[in-house]
């Protein structure tokens, strides 16, 4: 009998084996696959620029001063791109179009994704409290989805911690943000739920919260989870708080090119920010979400529901996204600015249109771009440019 079942055991592992290597090479090749079709979607031929976009830019960054990366996408393909200016000024190092920007607030959409994610997969729900994760949290009643939309009440860390945190050299980790919330209970902004109040202590406690359930680093379950299905291979999140100094090439200035910006301490918390990206990545992003990559179409689609009194009767915010909806369009973006960058990211999902503008540059040049939006034919994107019924506003 036993050397009836040896052979039979040897049978079954060698099928056991050969399963397990055929699943691995089916995952290869998927991964192979979608490899290539990220390399066909960023293909980009410089001869057939979109001209008006191009004498758009260029008076952009000559007569308003943008300095970054631009890219703009309509129906699947890229229609323009390019770099303006310098990554570094004090060295005259000129940005490339693979150059990775501090995305600031343009990471809160990717940190929704992660959440979402963990929702989907019933790890989280969203309205639990987050008490349930960070035992003491001293603000009851907070729920997930109220941080999702900006809807907590909770003080802004950015500030109250101002006092608190001593060596402003060494970055501070989201968990050290938590405890100090927890140890000095600094005092409400308003209600749960009680009204729309955009602050940066959501999204860094929701990185927590993904740390927590998923059990690793934030960092690290973006990387897994969003960007390598993505196909974002120039993307990272980036904390002072394991870096001295972040590695990057492009610096951030403030308003003049003597002042570039120093990373500090609050360069330590991610998910409010804290994402390097490069505007062909950001591209990547949109279509992987398009193709219902990263999430499932019906928390997606929840993802983009306005879930806070619009402002001028038409800009919102969503789970992660500023949401735009006139008159039967659907737009969703989110801006960014933070320690010398400033960033718009843009999709209309209606027309199917991508716009990225990665700034290194703190101006008003993002806030002039309404003959771009003209040029591509979709609904101008800009504060006071709507009445309380949504109409179109000459200014």
């Amino acid at each position: 009998m036993r050397f009836i079942l040896l052979p039979f055991i040897f049978i079954l592992s060698f099928i056991g084996l050969s399963s397990c290597s055929n699943t691995e090479k089916k995952q290869a090749e998927v991964i192979q696959k979608q490899a290539e079709l990220d390399s066909i979607a960023l293909v980009y031929d410089t001869s057939r620029a979109n001209r008006q976009i191009d004498e758009f830019m260029v008076k952009l960054h000559k007569k308003s001063g943008f300095n970054g990366n631009v890219l703009v996408a309509k129906k699947g393909k890229i229609i323009y791109q390019n770099s303006f200016g310098w990554a570094d000024y004090l060295h005259r190092d000129s940005l490339k179009i693979v150059s990775k920007f501090e995305l600031a607030s343009v990471s809160k959409p990717m940190t929704a994704i992660a959440v979402l994610q963990l929702v989907e997969k019933g790890k989280i729900k969203l309205d639990q409290q987050v008490d349930e994760f960070f035992p003491g949290f001293p603000f009851e009643g907070v729920t997930i989805r109220q941080l999702l939309t900006h809807r907590s009440g909770l003080p802004n860390y950015v500030y109250f911690v101002e006092e608190l945190w001593t060596d402003r050299k060494k970055g501070m980790t989201n968990l050290d943000a938590i405890n100090l919330m927890i140890q000095h209970k600094p005092n409400r902004y308003g209600t749960p739920d009680g009204r729309f109040h955009y602050n940066n202590s959501n999204y860094m406690i929701l990185a927590g919260v993904v740390e927590k359930v998923s059990g690793l680093d934030f960092g690290v379950y973006m990387m897994e989870h969003v960007f390598k299905p993505a196909g974002m291979k120039n993307t990272a999140v980036l904390s002072k708080a394991v870096y001295e100094k972040i590695p990057t090439d492009v610096i951030g200035h403030d308003r003049t090119w003597r002042r570039s910006v120093v990373q500090d301490y609050l360069d330590g918390p991610v998910g409010d920010k804290g994402t390097y990206s490069t505007v062909q990545d950001m591209y990547l992003l949109d279509i992987a979400l398009r193709e219902g990559r990263l999430l499932e179409k019906s928390i997606l689609d929840s993802a983009y529901v306005p879930r806070s009194d619009a402002k001028r009767g038409v800009f919102s915010y969503g789970y992660g996204w500023r949401t735009f909806t006139p008159k039967n369009e659907q737009i969703v973006y989110h801006t960014g600015w933070w320690h010398g960058f400033k960033n718009l990211y843009v999709r209309d999902l209606k027309n199917d249109i991508t716009i990225v503008l990665l700034s290194n540059f703190v101006n008003s040049s993002l806030n002039q771009l309404d003959d771009l939006y003209k040029i591509l034919e979709m609904p101008i994107l800009r504060q006071n440019a709507y009445n309380a019924n949504g109409d179109f506003v000459v200014n």
